[in-house]
């Protein structure tokens, strides 16, 4: 469907064109008109598939449409929007989404997340802002401080709705859930749909409609599955000079913060531009980072599971897992960073041969199937060479991101 066709507030339709958006994603086509008609959503699609823009080109066109909303405490208007996400780096990001779809409609957001002072996001809730995005902690800081209220709120979202679960942020999120108005509209999005996610979903919703886009929970075709058998001693050495030869952007998983720390220092030191991420980074630390990666100051990002959910980063031709993944949907959520928007790319996983067995597990269990690469650190053989780009939308001159979920 062309989003021309949506019949969009003009305000909106500009900053979509201006985005490169012309045809929806399936799981937009199937969630658009349920979340503009006020329905409870559930949707499962696969990592990369738009599911953030999904969500908020809908609600902020109902928002557009219906005019200002003034709450139970007139004459202040009420936050009317609570979006809630897993790991700082994605509320900071659904912020900038938000800013880059509605920079020219007057509607307002603030991102609410830990790690940074809490006065600057303290005056945006007071404010309010239409739109509230938050980590489950932080907001519920401010909720016992009595720094803010939802008594006008009418969409609840939870993104990455199967990760809150698996980081167990869902007693936050339960206590959250208890002060905000009970007739209102709850839409979870997620790449996985577990019976533990479906099960919490439905606690808090009312008769919600299931959408799963074919392949939700999987991995999209656009994507090469490849495996390199080497010594954990041989690990760096290898990874060193494959980067050095590859071209483009390469997203790197390591098990620690210590790993990963450790690493980067290391890939520093070999010549490859490279930065850390991981949880004992300060905030300004982190957005430096991943900046630094999105603008290509850095070529390699080296980073712990907290990057493996909605990291959004146009051209991220490889993956690499240095560290074995812990479990399959780890592994599904990794590799999400490359292969998006109809984009073609590379996950390679380092493997030793003691951990074979587990590879094999993951492979059964996502029904997927791992390439040999035989390259080394010290042959003639090429790396395996960075894929080709496919269907990239076209950059508008704002700086702001593809939006893919």
């Amino acid at each position: 469907m062309q989003f021309a066709a949506l019949d969009l507030d003009p305000r909106l339709s500009r900053a979509v064109a201006a985005r490169g958006f012309e045809l929806t994603t399936p799981i937009q086509s199937a969630t658009f008109s349920l979340i503009l008609a006020g329905a409870d959503v559930i949707a499962c699609a696969q990592t990369g598939t738009g599911k953030t823009a999904a969500f908020l080109i809908p609600i902020l066109q109902r928002l557009l449409t219906a005019g200002p909303h003034v709450g139970p405490s007139a004459p202040q208007i009420s936050t009317r929007v609570l979006v809630l996400a897993p790991t700082r780096e994605l509320a900071v990001q659904i912020d900038s989404d938000v800013d880059g779809f509605a920079y020219d409609t007057g509607l307002s957001s603030v991102a609410v997340y830990g790690g940074v002072g809490a006065a600057a996001q303290s005056h945006g809730l007071g404010a309010p802002a239409d739109l509230v995005v938050a980590t489950p902690g932080r907001l519920l800081d401010h909720l016992r401080s009595g720094g803010t209220r939802f008594d006008g709120l009418e969409v609840l979202v939870l993104d990455e709705a199967d990760r809150m679960l698996d980081m167990g942020f869902w007693p936050d999120v339960r206590r959250i859930v208890e002060a905000l108005p009970r007739v209102r509209q709850t839409l979870f999005f997620s790449a996985t749909m577990s019976d533990d996610v479906f099960r919490s979903a439905s606690q808090i919703m009312r008769e919600p409609r299931m959408i799963r886009i074919d392949g939700g929970g999987g991995l999209p075709s656009t994507i090469a599955h490849r495996k390199h058998q080497v010594p954990a001693a041989d690990k760096t050495a290898w990874l060193a000079s494959f980067l050095r030869r590859t071209g483009g952007s390469t997203l790197i998983f390591t098990r620690t913060k210590h790993g990963a720390e450790r690493l980067s220092r290391r890939l520093t030191k070999a010549g490859v531009r490279c930065a850390a991420l991981h949880g004992d980074r300060t905030q300004g630390q982190r957005s430096a980072a991943i900046e630094g990666f999105r603008s290509g100051r850095y070529t390699a990002l080296v980073a712990t599971d907290i990057a493996a959910r909605g990291l959004d980063i146009d051209g991220i031709g490889h993956v690499v897992n240095y560290d074995l993944p812990d479990s399959p949907d780890s592994y599904l959520h990794r590799v999400g960073r490359t292969g998006r928007a109809d984009a073609v790319g590379t996950a390679l996983t380092l493997v030793g041969v003691e951990e074979l067995g587990a590879l094999r597990t993951i492979e059964q269990s996502l029904n997927i199937r791992f390439s040999d690469t035989r390259a080394t650190a010290t042959d003639n053989e090429q790396a395996p060479e960075r894929e080709p780009a496919r269907g990239s939308r076209p950059k508008s001159g704002r700086s702001v991101k593809t939006f893919t979920a």
